[in-house]
């Protein structure tokens, strides 16, 4: 199975992780557009618990400018989707890979874009991991 992004297991409870996430996420110019509460939705929806369940979807509006510019179909793979849910008394984060996605579209202008997205949201992945990770 291909790697679709990064994972990062913390011992933070679920609300602290989300709040680390977030902070660290805007201190490399991604803001949350949007941020669905899975559990929340699927207890209202179906009548259904889930564990606790965030997707947060992400953006870096300079990069996101770029690649709409450059090709504008690519709002279709946009924002990136960052989740974080319980796993027992851990929390686990995942963030999207930037470049995985460029094998839906293949297009050399949308490399440079990819590259620096994958990279700013690597190092959330590796600040999270120093700084409380399993």
């Amino acid at each position: 199975m291909a790697q679709l992004g990064f994972q990062v297991t913390l011992t933070l409870p679920y609300e602290e992780a989300l709040s680390k996430v977030t902070e660290l996420l805007k201190s490399e110019g991604f803001g949350v557009l949007t941020s669905i509460d899975v559990q929340k939705t699927m207890k209202e929806k179906l009548n259904a618990d889930f564990r606790k369940y965030s997707i947060l979807g992400v953006c870096n509006p300079p990069l996101a400018h770029r690649a709409l510019t450059t090709r504008p179909e690519i709002g279709l793979l946009l924002p990136c989707n960052v989740i974080v849910y319980e796993e027992g008394d851990k929390t686990i984060v995942s963030i999207i890979d930037p470049l995985s996605m460029m094998n839906f579209i293949q297009d050399p202008q949308l490399e440079p874009v990819s590259q620096e997205a994958t990279a700013r949201l690597k190092r959330v992945a590796e600040a999270l991991h120093t700084w409380q990770a399993v």
